[in-house]
């Protein structure tokens, strides 16, 4: 949910943290990070399955699609996915791995417990690649696809997705923990988990925007209604007409799993609403409001400047889509290709 948040996207459920890094260790992983960037951007390529399972993204699409029709809601779920897997160890189908005698899910671990979903349709989508190309798309590349086609279908954006990724053979449920940025941080944390994946700002505005559609649980911004920051008042931040309505949705006695929209206006919908309705104070998430309402941060620029066009956030948000999906990918003899996404080969 993105959410996250962006993508954080879309549902969130996660603990606390914040990175820090001694100057000269920061320095080095800035300029490693970056040789690693160019790196994957050579190996991933747009026409990577052009001989191989050259129909793959149309029957992604397709899957997707079918998909979106019972359930409003799969297409923010699926971008949640890509988000939360490359956030960890980069983009390579980690977090669709289940418990096992090596493995600790990070399907369990705070971020997506109890929240991330459609796992489900990643197997169907797999299933059907499989059968028209046995053994050669990657899950970690189903996943790139399936989001673009979530946002594609939902009025957003297209984007030729560079592919050629390899699925991991282990997971990591500490990295899940500490890595994904939380609807509960200020923005300077959020900021500093961004840059050590080596995305920058509009990077962190752009994805941010994904919460134009989807959905969250009460339990990922109820403090924010009642008692934000132990002060046992609301964030003073909240529009007092949206408070009235999300205190509504989510009482102070409620389950903290019923869900409201995270874009009140057009929920299902993929636009620029989600900028606008920062700037009325009726962003639903700590993570999302701080964005506009952080005193002299230089994200409120581009807050305002996606909000009154957005053509500009469109073409900012499939760059940084693309970025993203460049986060450490497995290349070459690296990984694996899954045969089942949810275990690795031979299990």
């Amino acid at each position: 949910m993105l959410t996250c948040y962006a993508f954080w996207a879309l549902a969130h459920d996660q603990t606390n943290h914040g990175l820090a890094f001694p100057t000269d260790s920061l320095i080095v992983l800035v300029v490693s990070f970056s040789a690693l960037i160019i790196q994957s951007n050579a190996q991933l390529s747009t026409t990577f399955y052009a001989s191989t399972c050259p129909n793959v993204s149309t029957n992604v699409r397709s899957a997707v699609q079918q998909a979106l029709q019972s359930d409003s809601r799969i297409g923010a779920s699926l971008i949640r996915l890509h988000f939360h897997d490359c956030f960890v160890n980069g983009c390579d189908a980690s977090i669709l791995l289940d418990d096992s005698g090596s493995i600790q899910s990070e399907k369990n671990a705070a971020p997506n417990v109890n929240s991330a979903r459609g796992f489900d349709v990643v197997d169907t989508i797999k299933s059907g690649v499989e059968s028209s190309c046995p053994g050669v798309v990657s899950c970690a590349d189903i996943l790139a696809l399936a989001a673009e086609a979530s946002v594609s279908l939902s009025g957003g954006p297209s984007w030729n997705v560079p592919l050629g990724r390899r699925d991991s053979l282990n997971a990591n449920q500490a990295g899940a923990n500490t890595s994904i940025p939380t609807p509960f941080e200020g923005l300077t944390n959020i900021t500093s988990k961004f840059s050590a994946v080596g995305l920058n700002t509009n990077d962190l505005v752009s994805l941010s925007g994904a919460h134009t559609f989807g959905r969250a649980q009460c339990r990922t911004f109820s403090n924010r209604l009642y008692n934000f920051s132990g002060t046992g008042n609301p964030d003073p931040t909240l529009n007092s007409t949206y408070l009235v309505t999300l205190q509504q949705t989510c009482p102070q006695s409620g389950s903290g799993s019923t869900l409201s929209n995270l874009d009140p206006t057009t929920p299902d919908g993929f636009d620029n609403d989600y900028f606008k309705n920062l700037q009325n104070n009726q962003g639903l998430l700590q993570s999302d409001q701080e964005l506009f309402s952080t005193t002299g941060a230089s994200t409120v620029s581009i807050v305002n400047s996606f909000s009154s066009n957005q053509s500009a956030f469109f073409e900012s948000f499939a760059q940084s889509m693309i970025n993203m999906g460049n986060i450490s990918p497995l290349t070459g003899t690296s990984g694996e290709i899954r045969l089942d996404c949810k275990k690795v080969n031979g299990s």
